[in-house]
């Protein structure tokens, strides 16, 4: 949405531009007025902001640690990986079966083994949880950066889920938690949802001709400049400035971050994992099939739209997909060895998909990857062949960010139901999100954040072994 005022038609003497509408840029949509308010947020506290991205994927669900990448293929039946092991690039590690791509792509991962959730109820931790008072962790970045990046009008907070990419997958699942929660910060500061539906997409596009609004611009310029010679108005000082800013915004085409098709076929079809898994494979027994297949079509193109984000100026997106890693064998989800069949293969695609991508632009050191669940899952396979949930244990991957990659750190017991070395907790996770993301000592000179982020964000130590 474009909208061009004058002191010729209106009484309002202050000619404005404004960008998008509410759902695309935030409450009241971006005015020039807001583009100065983000650019002294931005560049208020020299140095808070490391210029790094964090991409955040909620394995919904509790994914298995023994399936995923620590197999136990040692230990009895019923404890050890359903689906086997295969070796990786780095010698002595292996990861469960349905990892072949990530096997070889080792090098560039970081693998906690002793990461330990805290408890095993479904809900959104670490994501959104205690340690995060209730916020989504990309609204304490927001609040320190400001909505929008002032160089591109782009939210820098996002959420994705499956109708981002493709509008026939099924809606977010909430019971269970919200994603765009924000906590005790203000409703400004959650995620930017542009599955929602609506005008949110038509808002980021340019509605009238480029010649128009050249134009109009011009125009705009001239008046103002008239307007400051006869009234000596010092109020419009910096006007001229603002717009030109808002006038890159505009035609720098912020549609264009969300339009997969910008992107090279070859590549889009390398990120598409909805050949891997074929609707009419999965079998309906189980409530949640329509979840196996959602999770095949989006995740891939999920975590493409994802990166053309944070390469665009957003520092924190969250990636989801629908209730999916909850292996209980029961009458909604699938045993570990047929669940893993659906799920296995769309993340092992995605991800090595991803880091492949991320090296090819010279973005490891930029953008962060974070991917995990609320929790992990039992140490014994259940009657039915599947796993129940487990709070003591579960699996955690990291790559990029600029951190030391091709290592596991810490080790789980020899069942797989709890850390053997230092347990590695929510909190060390969520401080190693923030020092990849600000220079955390200066947090507490961030005005209007609330005091408990700040002290945690400064006192909690990051994961051991990931100190750039």
């Amino acid at each position: 949405m474009l909208t061009l005022f004058d002191r010729v038609t209106r009484q309002n003497r202050r000619s404005f531009l404004r960008i998008g509408g509410s759902a695309a840029l935030g409450a009241g949509g971006l005015t020039l007025a807001d583009l100065a308010t983000l650019q002294a947020r931005a560049e208020g506290i020299p140095g808070v902001l490391t210029g790094k991205s964090v991409i955040f994927l909620f394995l919904h669900g509790g994914p298995s640690q023994f399936e995923t990448f620590d197999p136990k293929m040692d230990r009895p039946e019923g404890i050890r990986s359903e689906t086997g092991e295969l070796a990786t690039r780095i010698p002595g590690v292996t990861f469960g079966q349905s990892f072949p791509q990530l096997a070889r792509l080792a090098d560039r991962l970081s693998i906690v083994r002793s990461y330990v959730p805290g408890d095993a109820n479904h809900n959104l931790k670490p994501l959104v949880g205690r340690d995060t008072f209730e916020a989504n962790l990309g609204s304490v970045y927001s609040r320190v950066a400001g909505a929008n990046d002032p160089r591109t009008g782009l939210p820098t907070n996002v959420v994705l889920f499956p109708r981002a990419v493709d509008p026939s997958t099924r809606p977010v699942t909430t019971s269970f938690g919200r994603f765009t929660a924000t906590g005790p910060l203000s409703s400004a500061d959650a995620p930017y949802d542009p599955s929602q539906g609506g005008s949110a997409a038509n808002d980021l596009r340019l509605a009238i001709p480029r010649e128009r609004l050249d134009d109009r611009r011009a125009l705009l310029t001239a008046l103002d400049r008239l307007a400051r010679r006869i009234d000596r108005n010092k109020a419009l000082e910096g006007v001229d400035g603002m717009r030109d800013q808002a006038y890159r915004l505009l035609t720098g085409g912020l549609a264009e971050a969300f339009d997969l098709e910008r992107e090279d076929p070859r590549l889009v079809a390398r990120y598409d994992t909805a050949p891997l898994v074929r609707p009419d494979a999965i079998s309906h027994q189980w409530k949640n099939h329509r979840n196996y297949a959602d999770n095949a079509k989006s995740l891939g193109k999920l975590l493409l739209l994802a990166r053309r984000l944070c390469e665009r100026g957003c520092g924190f997106v969250t990636v989801t997909t629908n209730f999916v890693w909850d292996m209980h064998a029961d009458e909604n989800n699938a045993t570990m060895k047929e669940g893993m069949r659906y799920m296995g293969p769309p993340l092992d695609h995605a991800l090595s998909a991803f880091l492949e991508d991320l090296q090819a632009r010279g973005l490891d050191d930029k953008i962060l990857l974070v991917a995990c669940g609320e929790m992990g899952r039992s140490p014994r396979v259940n009657a039915k062949g599947g796993r129940d949930h487990w709070g003591k244990l579960g699996p955690l991957l990291l790559a990029g960010g600029g951190l030391p990659m091709g290592q596991v750190i810490g080790l789980s017991n020899r069942d797989g139901s709890a850390p053997q070395s230092e347990p590695v907790t929510s909190r060390h996770l969520i401080a190693t999100i923030m020092h990849t993301l600000f220079d955390v000592a200066q947090l507490r000179l961030v005005p209007n954040l609330p005091r408990e982020f700040a002290q945690s964000m400064v006192s909690w130590d990051p994961i051991p072994g990931l100190a750039t």
